[in-house]
């Protein structure tokens, strides 16, 4: 359910809790769905599931923690400064303008874009025919009924395959956050502040 990209798929899924324990139903919606689920979050995560990274950053300073606190800051900044640089030489070694993760995402998606049907309505609407379902994809408000658009920021299957159709150049639809010129500004500006 965190991952559901539409309220129909989310309701699915919810039943199927219901089914085996309505207490936890109960807990999930008193927390609030916001807090947890991508489809009702304030603000867009992404895939940001979990903060994993605080417990990876706390198992590599093990040995920091006992040095004194300037020194455990120091050992902190040399940390980072040796993981933007390694992530920054792997970005240069690329050879597509998004970052390795987000390049494999899109291939998966043009691959599945492959047996799709596509009807333009207007300049920038369109219905996807994928499979005996329809979608519908606004490439001016870079959205996709399937939810995976908008919230990826990525073209889905369905977007992939309208820009497909009207030689239109994928990158321009793809969020800066996954290119490599964008994460490499923004891992500088964090290695010369530190």
């Amino acid at each position: 359910m965190a991952k559901a990209y539409t309220e129909a798929e989310f309701d699915i899924l919810m039943d199927k809790v219901e089914k085996v324990d309505i207490r936890v139903k109960e807990y999930l919606k008193l927390v609030g769905y916001e807090k947890w689920a991508r489809l009702y979050a304030l603000v867009n995560r992404g895939w940001t599931m979990t903060s994993n990274i605080a417990e990876s950053i706390n198992a590599a300073l093990v040995s920091a923690r006992e040095l004194p606190k300037y020194d455990f800051l120091e050992e902190v900044r040399k940390m980072f400064g040796r993981w933007n640089c390694s992530n920054r030489k792997e970005a240069s070694h690329t050879y597509t303008t998004l970052g390795k993760k987000y390049q494999k995402m899109l291939s998966s998606n043009e691959a599945m874009s492959t047996r799709m049907t596509v009807v333009p309505s207007t300049e920038y609407f369109h219905t996807v025919n994928d499979e005996g379902r329809h979608y519908t994809i606004c490439l001016l408000e870079r959205k996709c009924s399937c939810g995976r658009f908008q919230v990826d920021e990525l073209p889905c299957p369905h977007a992939w395959a309208v820009l497909k159709s009207k030689f239109l150049m994928l990158e321009d639809y793809c969020s800066d956050y996954y290119t490599k010129v964008c994460g490499n500004d923004i891992r500088g500006a964090h290695v010369s502040a530190a």
